[in-house]
């Protein structure tokens, strides 16, 4: 069987969409052919904690934990924050244009004036290091690095390099045109290292992956590199063994991160004046979020009059949080309210296409999500301000709802499912062995 060292700074049991894009991949990849090969930290920063996710890895899988020092305890030891692992409740993403006090502000500073390209930087010269040594008992036949954090794709290419290896770089989300990166307080000369190391990654790769569309035309114009757009998708196992009853409710349902950059004011408006108008409504309408939310979110459902409604169930286990979406009559995707978003495509939106049930989106709605949402037949996206639209969606599930007729969307989503993505990733793998790197 061929081998894939694939280096990924999150891994099982740490929690997110960031973790299971290349747990769902390792999980297929022995059927294509490939055994994985997992680098990771021992001692990661979890921003949430799902062991379930651990039981998706494959017996074949061989797992490679090392000790990672980063500057994160003290980080939160002066802002007397605790870890996910500890029960803490930090801010979804704390890199945003919110006003921040002055300590925030300094450290926002430290954080992306000395640690480049990320906190994670101080484990690239030891891994280096350490694979080499490791590579020369265990050979592989490619090397995988997924990113953010940036410092991943740093050790492949050093990695790759030394031995001569393909290397695939696997930008779950862009670099330096990221939304959070204008917000990281970076000083001129900085900006340009991240710029510098950005294409060095992408001329010394010999592929590129990219998430979205729109990220992948991006790429394309800053190198000569192949880049492949394989997206993020869904387990056709997750749905096809999630047993749920519906409870009777008209359930708007949030799985996974609720960012306060994305707070969907204009929608509770909505539902607050349903609420006011149609007391059938009233009294069926559920607001349920599965996921870790921040505060922002919850005050400002309290504030619109909907605190009966909302079931705040906190960060759920995966097959949970699957269930909770099959349960749904609507499935709220608020993008944030960030230019760069509208390239973005969510990893929760192709689990939200394989439930079967219609989708709200609120943000671009002439992103990249909305245009799979309309391919897919399978709800809308209307601008965070647009009331008629959001009020008109709404309407339309809500009469569905009453009607016991089932929302069906129309469209074909079978190149999302985690099978064909992961077929897709080791014919990549396949042929790229088969190059001479000086051919890439």
């Amino acid at each position: 069987m061929k081998r894939v060292l694939i280096i990924s700074y999150y891994w099982p049991p740490a929690g997110g969409s960031g973790v299971q894009r290349w747990v769902k991949f390792a999980k297929y990849l022995p059927a294509e052919g490939w055994q994985p090969v997992i680098y990771t930290p021992s001692n990661p920063e979890m921003l949430a904690v799902d062991k379930t996710l651990a039981d998706e890895v494959p017996p074949e899988a061989e797992v490679i934990r090392r000790h990672i020092f980063e500057p994160y305890s003290a980080y939160r030891q002066l802002l007397g924050r605790k870890s996910a692992s500890e029960g803490g409740s930090d801010e979804v993403n704390p890199v945003n244009s919110r006003n921040k006090t002055l300590m925030q502000k300094a450290l926002l500073f430290i954080r992306g004036n000395f640690f480049i390209p990320d906190p994670r930087c101080f484990w690239i010269r030891p891994s280096v290091k350490f694979l080499k040594k490791y590579l020369k008992r265990h050979p592989v036949d490619i090397i995988v690095s997924t990113g953010p954090p940036h410092s991943m794709h740093l050790i492949a290419m050093k990695l790759s390099r030394a031995t001569g290896l393909p290397w695939i770089a696997d930008f779950r989300d862009p670099w330096t045109r990221m939304f959070y990166f204008k917000h990281l307080s970076l000083s001129g000369p900085v900006i340009r290292i991240h710029r510098r190391l950005e294409k060095q990654v992408l001329d010394r790769a010999t592929a590129i992956i990219s998430v979205s569309p729109s990220v992948q035309k991006d790429f394309r114009s800053m190198t000569d590199t192949r880049v492949e757009l394989i997206t993020n998708g869904y387990d056709e196992s997750d749905f096809d063994n999630a047993v749920v009853e519906s409870d009777g409710y008209f359930n708007i349902t949030h799985t996974g991160l609720f960012a306060s950059d994305g707070n969907p004011l204009t929608l509770w408006k909505v539902l607050a004046d349903k609420c006011a108008s149609d007391v059938e409504f009233r009294q069926m309408l559920r607001i349920r979020l599965a996921g870790k939310t921040d505060r922002e979110i919850l005050e400002a459902i309290m504030s619109a009059g909907l605190g009966e409604h909302l079931r705040d169930n906190g960060y759920q286990p995966h097959p949970v949080a699957v269930k909770e979406q099959k349960s749904a009559a609507v499935l709220l995707l608020p993008l944030r309210k960030e230019p760069e978003y509208k390239a973005v495509l969510p990893g929760k939106l192709f689990e939200y296409l394989a439930a079967g049930k219609p989708v709200l989106g609120i943000g671009q709605s002439d992103g990249a999500m909305a245009a799979i949402l309309k391919e897919a037949g399978a709800g809308t996206v209307a601008d965070w301000d647009d009331y008629g639209s959001i009020s008109a969606f709404i309407d339309s599930c809500w009469l569905h709802f009453k009607a016991d007729d089932p929302y069906v969307p129309s469209g074909d989503i079978s190149a999302f499912s985690r099978r064909a993505l992961t077929s897709r990733m080791a014919a990549l793998m396949d042929e790229l062995i088969k190059l001479n790197p000086d051919e890439k």
